[in-house]
């Protein structure tokens, strides 16, 4: 396929400037109708696609993003004309959050080292102690590990509101662009992972409901929104993490809900790797879950498959 002039592949993964006015006049001379006309309507969500996760000397780089950000804008610019929708979901962090170094402390006051885990029973015995919110982290480590079966792991800052790795990766920001001129379309962009006292994977739900928090519990507007559309596209990073989350929490809802229409995501597998970390397999984690959803309908699926 002949791509759009604006598209230079060799950038991708590269910090740069966004050519928006060029990918918007390259989509308003494309000629495709408008999304408002698809008879079959199609939803692509794209999961924290932002430079920490993707560009290489990103904060919190994923081994593999790159390639599978390549993969991503060509599958989009190859179907632009078949894709209704854009949502695209932005991880949002501030320097004091539960799952950072600055929140915890060890019995010397030394602040634990990124990809540490800390569990409930580290906390009890006092190897790990709260310095902000002191009650409600110690409840939090127990209700995360009971409520969403994990342990609280610590992360180096990445996507910090303001940052250049908060944004959009460039390339794929153009392509977005490009997609919204040229099928007369808004992209939904949302703001995720900005309360400090939870950690927010699923661009659905914080793994710990706070109360009260305008993001704090199920975004039901928005899973009701995705259930009008006929395909659900899946990708964007970390397959380990923020994507296999988001695809569980619809999981939970539409098993619940609308169980007929899980048949209808697709899973772009070659547009989304897992997190690298030293002691435990997040890729055979995310992949043994993912079975479980495939087994119940959804379906597995390649950038180079047609949308269907």
């Amino acid at each position: 396929m002949n791509f759009p002039s604006f598209y230079d592949p060799t950038k991708v993964g590269t910090l740069y400037v966004p050519d928006v006015a060029g990918a918007i006049r390259a989509g308003q001379a494309a000629g495709f109708g408008p999304a408002d006309e698809d008879k079959k309507r199609v939803v692509l969500v794209l999961v924290d696609a932002q430079v920490d996760f993707i560009h290489a000397d990103g904060a919190l780089s994923v081994p593999g993003a790159v390639d599978d950000t390549h993969r991503t804008i060509e599958w989009l610019l190859s179907n632009t004309g078949q894709v209704t929708t854009i949502v695209a979901s932005l991880d949002t962090h501030v320097p004091l959050q539960i799952f950072y170094p600055t929140w915890w402390v060890d019995v010397s006051g030394r602040h634990p080292e990124p990809f540490t885990p800390i569990t409930a029973a580290e906390v009890e015995r006092g190897a790990w102690m709260p310095v902000e919110e002191p009650e409600w982290s110690r409840q939090y480590v127990h209700r995360l590990e009971e409520q969403a079966k994990k342990t609280l792991m610590i992360w180096p800052y990445h996507t910090m509101v303001g940052t250049p790795g908060h944004a959009i990766t460039p390339a794929l920001y153009e392509a977005v662009a490009y997609h919204s001129a040229a099928r007369a379309t808004q992209p939904v962009f949302l703001v995720k992972g900005s309360i400090s006292r939870t950690e927010h994977y699923s661009i659905l739900e914080p793994e710990v409901k706070v109360k009260g928090e305008p993001l704090g519990d199920l975004n039901i507007p928005l899973l009701e929104m995705l259930s009008t559309y006929d395909l659900i596209y899946v990708a964007g990073q970390a397959k380990s993490h923020c994507v296999l989350e988001t695809v569980t929490s619809l999981y939970h809802y539409f098993a619940d809900h609308a169980p007929e229409k899980i048949n209808r995501w697709r899973f772009l597998e070659d547009c989304t790797s897992s997190v690298a970390h030293p002691g435990i397999d997040f890729d055979a984690l995310a992949d043994e879950e993912l079975e479980k959803y495939r087994q119940q309908g959804m379906q597995m699926v390649k950038s180079t498959d047609p949308v269907g």
